[in-house]
């Protein structure tokens, strides 16, 4: 660095004039590294002790058993845990919660701590631009000197609670980074008061404190997503290597080297340090500051090994997380009377290709509740497979994917739960572990209904034993969601199958959307010109769908019973009404399938639903 011998420019810089001369920075430094030691020897001693007292009942106890049978009842030794919980346990429980944050006071004192920590950090950067290094001024005729020790006093009251919270305190002492920043910021400013002196020193260690900005933003409900976490803590990591190294070339710069009586010391300010070591950090170099004292440039050897290690690899992670917005973040644009479904689990190109291939098929009707309605894709992935970005751009009109987790309170406001229609939770139907693959879609459930308990429900699960959890869900609605198990499902067609053969076929045909023109290209293939009349009629029966429809007022006057309906149906509209949905007097609402003449729902009522098997919408709606 620039070099300037002057005796007037070491005095203000290194030592005040009114010192004579004499140094006791030693004195500060002595009085942090006897704190640690004394620590240190204090908890060895102490656990010494305790091991000590944990033993002492077993040997009374075995020395006990060599006097006497009758004497054994009396050296015995009882274990009640309730009066293991004593006040120490109390205290150390309450300390933990305290600085944990996880509640309102705990909060508050994060808050507080990292606050006053830039406060003091404030008074070190004044200090260092209009004192110098060591100076003899009292701490009653320093007012900055009198605020930075109230400062301290409440560290240190932290510092005492996070070390009546830790597990290990040996590792606390030892290991923790903010021990050694209270180590040389606390007891200099008391030491300061038994000297009548002040010495910047070592308070640059303060600087560490920006490491907890993140947990601080986070507790505040500014810093959301893992990406801007990630960004924060990496510049809080770059700026406290940056800054404290440039408060310890500072230090050791104007001092100069005690072994060379100080004679090597340099006036530089503490910005030109922070420029100097930015210089050096991103390897530019420009040459017009250097170290001369021995101490410093010893420093800066590891200081570029370390300093340079960490700037190449921040770098690109800091221009990749600044530059990367994701493409399928951000929220949904919910437009006026527009309806939508959420879909989330387990999401594969094939499971979404089936679902939309299903869900969006033309010849869904208006009276459909999803008709027109959007699907938004909820999905947590590290990257979209070319194959899934096919398939939304080929439905992007109505299709929306969104990179988050059902899980997320702050993803489930992204994609507008609350104004969900219904929320699809899919399963993965060929899991290994059929009963994980559950829970993992239950606590969706949980998690869904803990957000909006309102939201309406329609889960996969394999096994139906798991039902019952959902169940004991308080949210759970027996009216409104649906458990559709997979495994009960297949059984069920099964056993029905075997009374009735080509029963589930029949099931698997009527619930699947095929159209007419699908079947139709099925019929003309070439290299098959004669196919089987049965053949034709199987393809025509699976190009059918379910579809309801309001009857009119024509079957209720004219036809009147479920029979003529179903026959004029058949014979003069080529659709199978097969099942009718009445609305009794109390507004619920009753299914009957093939109602016959004892039933009584046999006769045909006003405001009554068929369901009808035909090719098209266009036909139901006849």
């Amino acid at each position: 660095m620039e070099t300037n011998n002057s005796n007037t420019s070491l005095g203000t810089t290194s030592l005040a004039g009114s010192c004579s001369g004499e140094r006791y920075w030693f004195a500060f430094l002595f009085s942090s590294i006897a704190t640690f030691v004394i620590g240190v020897f204090a908890i060895l001693l102490w656990r010494c002790g305790a091991l000590i007292y944990k033993r002492g009942p077993t040997i009374r106890h075995r020395s006990g058993r060599l006097v006497s049978n009758s004497e054994k009842q009396d050296t015995s030794y009882s274990f009640d845990p309730m009066h293991e919980r004593n006040w120490a346990t109390i205290i150390k429980e309450y300390a933990a919660k305290l600085i944990s944050g996880q509640q309102t006071p705990g909060k508050i004192l994060v808050i507080a701590v990292v606050v006053l920590s830039l406060a003091s950090l404030v008074i070190y950067f004044y200090d260092v631009s209009t004192q110098p290094i060591e100076s003899c001024q009292l701490w009653t005729e320093n007012p900055m000197q009198q605020v930075d020790l109230a400062f301290n006093i409440f560290f240190l009251f932290y510092f005492f609670l996070r070390f009546v919270a830790a597990q290990d305190k040996l590792r606390f002492w030892c290991l923790d980074i903010h021990s050694w920043v209270d180590f040389f910021t606390i007891p200099p400013s008391f030491t300061a008061i038994v000297l009548g002196r002040n010495w910047i020193g070592m308070r640059f260690f303060r600087i560490a404190r920006i490491l907890n900005i993140p947990d601080i933003l986070q507790f505040l409900h500014i810093l959301r997503s893992s990406n801007t976490i990630r960004l924060t803590r990496m510049l809080c990591l770059l700026f406290t290597v940056w800054l404290s190294a440039a408060g310890f070339v500072h230090l050791v710069e104007n001092s100069g080297d005690f072994f060379q009586n100080y004679t090597n010391s340099q006036p530089i300010t503490y910005f030109q340090c922070v420029y100097f070591l930015i210089v050096t950090m991103s390897t530019v170099g420009y040459g017009d500051f250097h170290l001369r004292t021995t101490i410093g440039q010893c420093f800066i050897i590891f200081f570029i090994t370390g300093g340079l290690a960490l700037f190449a690899r921040a770098i690109p992670e800091l221009a990749e997380m600044l530059s990367n917005k994701k493409k399928y973040a951000g929220q949904y644009r919910l437009e006026n009377g527009k309806k939508f479904v959420l879909v989330c689990g387990h999401i594969t190109f094939t499971s979404m290709e089936n679902f939309l291939k299903d869900f969006l098929h033309e010849d869904r009707v208006s009276s459909d509740s999803f008709y027109d309605a959007d699907v938004l894709i909820v999905d947590k992935k590290h990257s979209v497979d070319f194959e899934f970005q096919a398939l939304l751009k080929r439905h992007f009109t109505r299709v929306r994917y969104f990179d988050a987790t059902v899980m997320d309170p702050v993803d489930l406001e992204r994609v507008k739960l609350k104004r969900t229609e219904a929320v699809l939770i899919l399963a993965n139907k060929d899991a290994i572990d059929p009963d994980g693959e559950d829970a993992s879609n239950i606590m969706r459930v949980i998690s869904i209904k803990n957000y909006h308990s309102e939201t309406k429900i329609i889960v996969q699960l394999l096994q139906y034993h798991n039902k019952m959890h959902l169940m004991n869900i308080p949210a759970w609605n027996n009216n409104t969601d649906e458990a559709v198990c997979i495994a009960e499902l297949k059984l069920g067609l099964i056993a029905e199958s075997c009374l009735n053969p080509g029963f589930s076929t029949m099931i698997a045909n009527i619930f699947a959307m095929r159209s007419d023109s699908e079947v139709a290209g099925k019929l003309t293939e070439k290299g098959t010109p004669d196919r089987s009349i049965w053949l034709q009629q199987y393809l025509r029966g699976a190009s059918l769908e379910m579809y309801t429809e309001t009857l009119s007022n024509y079957f209720v006057h004219d036809l009147k019973n479920f029979s003529e309906a179903a026959r004029f149906c058949l014979v003069e509209l080529d659709i199978l009404l097969f099942a009718i949905e009445v609305c009794e007097e109390n507004g619920q609402r009753r299914l009957a399938i093939n109602p016959d003449r004892t039933s009584k729902y046999f006769r045909i009522a006003k405001r009554t639903r068929g369901f009808f098997l035909a090719g098209s919408s266009e036909e139901a709606s006849r």
